[in-house]
């Protein structure tokens, strides 16, 4: 990918964590520990809200 964004960690995150990174957008994620690797394409802001009302909850 060749366009340039500013990525943001989370305040939780340590050195060494399996942690995501999501563009300041809010429309990239990727692993932290990768930064070169792939990049997932999504809207963070649904994604979010399928997390908190357990949409990807196993049952």
């Amino acid at each position: 990918m060749s366009e340039q964004h500013r990525w943001l960690k989370s305040s939780r995150s340590q050195n060494g964590s399996a942690c995501v990174e999501v563009s300041a957008d809010l429309r990239l994620v990727r692993d932290s520990k990768d930064p070169a690797g792939p990049v997932l394409r999504v809207d963070v802001p649904a994604f979010t809200e399928a997390v908190k009302r357990g949409r990807f909850d196993r049952r």
